[in-house]
């Protein structure tokens, strides 16, 4: 494990809040988020560390050595981040996208676009296979684009399996936890109604009001917020192994596999899209459509270039995009030095 100095662990916390807020987001993934910053083949590895030996070292109190054969140091700062934005940025970009939805979806796609282009010189082979590999990608993330979500259930057997699904969010880029969620129905049920309420039982309980433990809904919270989070741990471990196996065997169909899923699946990400999800009339977060693009977008185009919206919403899309190159750009001074 690397010693980290006091820039690269602030840099892994700005990370983790980037990968957080936009995990939150319906139809951006966080995986995007750590293969654009450029530590997504350390994370997947780190997650794989998380195994039987490290149960070993961690039960037997041998912190010391779990703590450097984990690379736990590189998980803390970057989960601390991901906590952080729960509470901060995740909660900016909901008001920004029920204030400028075009924009920030804009932003977003100008993201993906450049992440294409910086993922592609990665693919060192390119052959029958790899070209296969694409093309399936490609499938996989139009299929789930299109997909029709389905009603909602708070079983704890079911959310322990809608904690394994969303995880892929984190560690397959182009894949969207929180969209997985949506079309699992449990969207409004494990990101909003259960993280909103169990903040507000620590709340209660830093206030010194305990009385809101022995609430039965407030009970049945935590426990659904538990089986969500074991399950998200399975998820990790469980993907984290298969995809470092992956990365150290077959890296080039990997990674063309990922370039083939955020090709298919960036349709979601469309800026000139019908509105991905709203609140219902019950408060519930629900999917309106599958973020079918707008034709007459497309129809007309080039005359709405007049209009300054237009310009405004690509505007979002190439600073999506110049964010992404400044990435990069940092990410190979550091190298260099």
């Amino acid at each position: 494990m690397k010693r980290r100095s006091l820039t690269d662990r602030i840099y892994l916390v700005l990370k983790g809040v980037a990968m957080g807020t936009v995990n939150k987001i319906p139809g951006v993934s966080g995986g995007l988020v750590a293969l654009i910053g450029g530590f997504y083949e350390e994370m997947i590895y780190t997650f794989q560390k998380f195994n039987l030996k490290a149960l070993s070292l961690f039960f037997r109190g041998q912190w010391r050595a779990f703590y450097h054969y984990t690379n736990f140091q590189f998980l803390l700062w970057l989960l601390l981040g991901v906590v952080i934005s729960y509470f901060s940025t995740a909660l900016l970009l909901d008001a920004l996208l029920a204030y400028s939805e075009i924009n920030v979806w804009a932003c977003f796609f100008g993201m993906i676009l450049a992440s294409l282009y910086y993922i592609r010189p990665q693919i060192q082979k390119w052959h029958p296979s790899t070209y296969s590999v694409l093309v399936i990608g490609m499938l996989l993330g139009l299929l789930v684009s299109f997909s029709n979500p389905i009603p909602e259930n708070d079983h704890l057997i079911y959310v322990f399996v809608c904690g394994i699904v969303s995880v892929c969010g984190m560690t397959l880029p182009g894949l969207s936890g929180s969209y997985l969620l949506l079309l699992l129905g449990n969207y409004s049920l494990l990101l909003v109604d259960t993280v909103n309420q169990v903040g507000e039982i620590a709340l209660g309980v830093l206030q010194g009001n305990f009385e809101v433990l022995e609430n039965t809904a407030n009970q049945q919270s935590m426990t659904i917020l538990l089986a969500f989070v074991l399950g998200s741990l399975t998820g990790l471990v469980l993907f984290s192994n298969l995809l470092s196996y992956l990365l150290r065997h077959y890296k080039s169909q990997t990674l063309s596999g990922i370039l083939g899923f955020i090709l298919g699946a960036s349709r979601s990400v469309w800026p000139w899209k019908e509105t991905i999800y709203q609140r219902g009339a019950d408060g519930h977060i629900v999917l309106t459509t599958t973020g079918k693009p707008k034709i007459e977008a497309f129809e007309t185009f080039w005359p709405q270039l007049n209009e300054s919206s237009t310009w405004i919403t690509l505007f979002f899309i190439i600073a999506g995009s110049g964010l992404v190159a400044a990435l990069e750009w940092y990410g190979k001074t550091k190298i260099q030095r």
